[in-house]
């Protein structure tokens, strides 16, 4: 089982971050963090890398209903989607699938939040 959902689209990347977080924002999801990979390895290496960021994304409803559930899956989110230029104006968008996160806890009750939280996921990823 892969543990993300990935497309690749062609766009800038800073348009890809908005398409993205909007695609977001009509399932429900806020973006929480946002981490500029390129940015944080060239102040921390000195080193180049192509632009990446990762965007930690929540579903406040669905973040407290797994909260409740499982006090330490915390751990585990915010939901990362990572976007990639690979290449010029080919953007890889990437999600985790939260499902196969959740095969490493042990608690019946998540299953189901983990497979709304996937078909959420998975139609942002599909409508890019």
């Amino acid at each position: 089982m892969n543990y993300y959902f990935t497309k690749t689209i062609n766009s800038t990347f800073e348009d890809a971050i908005q398409k993205v977080t909007d695609e977001l924002k009509k399932e429900g999801f806020g973006i929480l963090t946002e981490i500029d990979v390129k940015e944080t390895l060239k102040k921390k290496l000195d080193v180049d890398f192509k632009k990446y960021r990762i965007l930690g994304a929540c579903n406040p409803p669905f973040a407290y209903k797994a909260l409740q559930a499982e006090d330490k899956i915390g751990a585990m989110l915010p939901c990362n989607v990572i976007v990639i230029e690979q290449e010029e104006n080919k953007i890889e968008v990437a999600a985790v699938d939260p499902v196969a996160s959740m095969q490493a806890i042990n608690n019946e009750s998540l299953g189901d939040i983990a497979l709304e939280i996937q078909s959420k996921l998975k139609k942002v990823i599909d409508r890019l």
